[in-house]
């Protein structure tokens, strides 16, 4: 009990690293792979095999008992490309989808901090962070609808101007 109120304190205070996807079922997108999840959650509750520009991936929904404590369902995609060499059993991205209540725009604010960027997707608020995680709310704009999280990618500042056109020498 100490342990968790001194590290609720300092994820307050602002002193505690931000959460990344692993602390949520540890499935960390980019490096987790398809073994490591079935050794945690046994078989999915449904299993989809696809096309992705031509590879073949996978989607697992673990939805009821098998989805964390918490969600109502968790969808794991496999499939990732890493420097022109496709990982078809590695984790792609983490959709969890909370059960109502669990999540709101404080407990997200408290436990990532400010958001890299806000917006709108599909007229729903929106969360972005750089560390890897989309969290989209309902219409209200404070109870979570799901947190995506993808691998990491860094966010490119905005540029205050277009770039010029590129010349053509043989114009």
């Amino acid at each position: 009990m100490r342990r968790l109120l001194a590290l609720l304190l300092a994820v307050v205070a602002g002193h505690a690293a931000p959460a990344t996807a692993s602390d949520w079922g540890l499935i960390n997108p980019g490096e987790t792979t398809l073994q490591a999840v079935r050794a945690r959650y046994g078989a999915p509750t449904k299993s989809t095999a696809q096309k992705l520009e031509g590879h073949d991936v996978q989607q697992w929904v673990f939805e009821g008992a098998q989805a964390p404590r918490g969600m109502v369902r968790m969808t794991v995609d496999f499939g990732l490309m890493v420097r022109d060499v496709f990982h078809r059993e590695v984790v792609r991205s983490l959709l969890l989808e909370p059960t109502p209540g669990v999540f709101d725009r404080g407990t997200v604010l408290t436990g990532w901090g400010q958001p890299t960027g806000i917006g709108q997707q599909g007229g729903f608020p929106a969360f972005l962070y750089e560390e890897g995680l989309f969290v989209y709310f309902e219409k209200d704009g404070e109870t979570v609808k799901s947190m995506l999280f993808p691998p990491r990618q860094p966010i490119p500042p905005p540029s205050e101007t277009p770039p010029a056109p590129k010349t053509c020498a043989a114009c």
